[in-house]
């Protein structure tokens, strides 16, 4: 099944300590990543300061775009959860005014999206 969430886009959860390994020398100092995902090649985490997207591009991956958003500047977001039928999850993000969302992630049903807005919420509000 995981191959088949990541070919649909699905993201899963990464333990921190894989994203500590892999990212700890994006963060500053004080900074602490809370929860990651992984969608195919990309990551996704939330720290304590930022939201950080890593793009792997090109057909060996060993090219990547890191985009760092602050919290402040998040000015909504959307939450579309699974139904019957549809089987993820999606959370959109808006930067500032911009009219189109920044950030579009699908989760499969083995994440609490709940929980994620909860703890965009709680950064964000």
């Amino acid at each position: 099944m995981g191959l088949f969430n990541n070919i649909l886009g699905n993201s899963s959860e990464v333990s921190v300590e894989k994203l500590l390994e892999k990212y700890g020398r994006l963060l500053v100092e004080g900074e602490q990543i809370e929860i990651g995902f992984k969608l195919f090649r990309d990551t996704f985490m939330f720290t304590n300061k930022r939201l950080v997207l890593i793009d792997v591009q090109g057909i060996s991956g060993s090219k990547a775009e890191y985009k760092s958003l602050p919290y402040k500047n998040i000015s909504r977001f959307s939450l579309e959860t699974a139904g019957t039928f549809d089987l993820d999850a999606e959370l959109k993000i808006w930067i500032s005014s911009e009219d189109l969302p920044s950030v579009s992630k699908k989760f499969n049903k083995s994440i609490d999206v709940y929980e994620v807005q909860r703890y965009l919420a709680e950064k964000v509000l």
